[in-house]
C-alpha cells in the first residue's frame, strides 16, 4: 500500500511542472539557440580608460561606462546609442586590457542604463550578460547545463546561448573577442517575464556563501559596495525590513520544523516537485558549488512581499565548472561519483529534510534515472555537444590570442583531470554519473 501511495504521488508529482523547452526559449527571441548573433561594442577612448581605472582602484567595481551597440541577429540589425558596460564577475573578473593587449572578460550589458524608455531594449530584454568560457576549452558547460534545465521544465532558470563578441576602442581597430555565452540577466525583467512565479514585485535575493542555516548572516540591499550573503536585488529603497523579515521568516521555517511538520509546511512555501527537478539536474551535471554543497550561486526569489505569505522559488546560476570540473569542497571530492543522496551535509536544513520525505526522495531519483537515461544520457548529451562544438569552431580563433581552440579537458585546477565529455570511454562524465544514478536504492 505504501507503495502504491508512493507511486501515485510521483506521477501527479510529474505532472506538476514539466515545461516543454520551446515555452522557455520559443524561435526566433533573443534567446534563440539556433541564432548565432553578434554584438558589436564601441567605446571611446576615455570610457574605456574610466573602465579600467575602476577596475584598478576596485576589482569588484560595478560601475557602468557608456558604449554604443550594434547587434545582429537573423539578418537584422539593431543599434542602440548609449548602453552601459560594466565588468562582471567574480573569481573570473578581469583586467580587459593591459599592455596594450586585450583580453577575455565577462561583460554586463545594461541597454536601458542611460537612456531608460522602452526602445533601448532588444526582443524586451534590457539586459545580458556576456561569459568567457574561463577555465572550459570544452567551450560547452555552461551552455549544456542551461539547456538542459529547459529542456527537463525548470522554468526559473535562467536562457544561456551562444553570441560573437567584437570591440572597438576610440579610432582603435575592432578587436574580435571570440566566441561567448549570451546569458539572461536575473532581475524584475527576469522575474516578470515568467508568469508562472505568480507575482511580479516580490523580493529577489542574491545568495552566496548562503546556507540557510542562520536568520543572522549577513543580509543586505545592493549598493554596488558591500558584500552581503543575501544580498536584496529588488524593492531595495523603500521595502528591505520587510523583505528581510520575509526571508528570515523562511530560514527560521526550514531550521524550526522537522518530520511531518516539514512536510506539511515546505509545500505552503515552495513548489516542492520544481524544486526536485531543479535539483536533479543539478547533480545530473555535477555542480558541487551550489546551495547544498558551498552554499552558494542561487537566487531566491519570494514572489510577494507580505513577510509570512509567499511562495519562495529556487534559481540556479554560474554553472561553468560542471560536467567534470571537480574539487575537494564541502563533502565532496568527486562530483561524477558523488551519491546523489549525499550530494552536501545531510543535515542541511533544506535539501537534507527534503530527501527524508520517501515521496520527495523517490521523486528525486525517479527524475535523476529520467535526466540519464535521456538528455542527459553519454548519448545524446554528447550528440548535442558535438553539434555546438561544430558551429562554433570556426569562430574560436580570436584576436585577444587567448582560448583558441577547443579540447575536452575540465579546469587544470580540478581535482580529477581524467573526465571528458565528449570523448567515449570510462571516463566519460556523462557514463560516470549515469552509473552513479544507477547505484542509488
Amino acid at each position: 500500500m505504501k507503495r502504491f501511495f508512493i507511486i501515485f504521488c510521483l506521477i501527479v508529482l510529474s505532472a506538476c511542472s514539466r515545461l516543454d523547452i520551446t515555452d522557455v526559449t520559443p524561435t526566433g527571441s533573443l534567446f534563440d539557440p539556433v541564432s548565432f548573433p553578434e554584438f558589436h561594442l564601441h567605446v571611446s577612448e576615455a570610457e574605456w580608460s574610466r573602465l579600467l581605472e575602476a577596475f584598478d582602484r576596485d576589482p569588484d567595481t560595478q560601475e557602468f561606462v557608456w558604449a554604443d551597440l550594434v547587434f545582429k541577429q537573423n539578418g537584422s540589425t539593431v543599434n542602440l546609442s548609449g548602453i552601459g558596460l560594466r565588468l562582471k564577475g567574480n573569481t573570473a573578473r578581469r583586467r580587459p586590457e593591459s599592455d596594450g593587449r586585450f583580453h577575455h572578460a565577462h561583460f554586463g550589458l545594461d541597454f536601458n542604463h542611460y537612456e531608460q524608455d522602452d526602445a533601448h531594449a532588444i526582443g524586451g530584454v534590457r539586459r545580458v550578460d556576456l561569459k568567457w568560457f574561463k577555465d572550459d576549452a570544452t567551450y560547452a558547460r555552461e551552455i549544456f547545463c542551461y539547456d538542459l534545465f529547459a529542456r527537463f521544465g525548470v522554468w526559473t532558470a535562467p536562457r544561456d546561448v551562444y553570441c560573437r563578441l567584437w570591440i572597438q576602442v576610440g579610432a582603435r581597430e575592432e578587436a574580435y573577442f571570440g566566441v561567448y555565452g549570451m546569458l539572461e540577466h536575473i532581475n524584475e525583467r527576469f522575474i516578470g517575464s515568467r508568469s508562472r512565479f505568480g507575482g511580479a514585485g516580490g523580493n529577489l535575493w542574491k545568495c552566496r556563501s548562503a546556507d540557510l542555516r542562520s536568520p543572522d548572516a549577513v543580509i543586505g540591499a545592493d549598493d554596488n559596495q558591500s558584500w552581503f550573503q543575501y544580498e536584496l536585488k529588488t524593492n531595495k529603497k523603500t521595502g528591505f525590513e520587510p523583505a528581510k523579515e520575509q526571508l528570515q521568516h523562511f530560514i527560521r521555517g526550514l531550521n524550526s520544523h522537522s518530520g511531518d511538520s516539514f512536510n506539511e509546511w515546505l509545500p505552503t512555501v515552495m513548489d516542492v516537485d520544481l524544486l526536485l527537478r531543479s535539483y536533479a539536474v543539478n547533480v545530473a551535471v555535477g555542480m558541487w558549488d551550489d546551495l547544498w554543497n558551498n552554499a552558494n550561486n542561487y537566487y531566491l526569489y519570494f514572489n510577494t512581499t507580505d513577510p509570512q505569505q509567499y511562495k519562495v522559488f529556487f534559481i540556479p546560476y554560474d554553472y561553468d565548472n560542471t560536467l567534470g570540473t571537480s574539487l575537494h569542497c564541502g563533502v565532496q571530492s568527486d562530483a561524477g561519483r558523488q551519491d546523489p543522496y549525499r550530494w552536501g551535509p545531510a543535515d542541511h536544513p533544506l535539501m537534507g529534510k527534503v530527501l527524508q520525505n520517501p515521496v520527495w526522495r523517490a521523486a528525486y531519483r525517479k527524475y535523476l534515472q529520467e535526466l540519464c537515461a535521456g538528455d542527459c544520457s553519454e548519448q545524446a548529451a554528447v550528440a548535442r555537444i558535438k553539434a555546438w562544438q561544430e558551429k562554433i569552431g570556426p569562430y574560436v580563433s580570436n584576436d585577444t590570442g587567448e582560448d583558441m581552440s577547443i579540447e575536452d579537458v575540465p579546469a587544470g585546477w580540478g581535482n580529477h583531470h581524467e573526465y571528458r565529455v565528449v570523448e567515449s570511454g570510462d571516463n566519460n562524465f556523462f557514463r560516470v554519473k549515469a552509473a552513479a544514478v544507477a547505484a542509488m536504492k
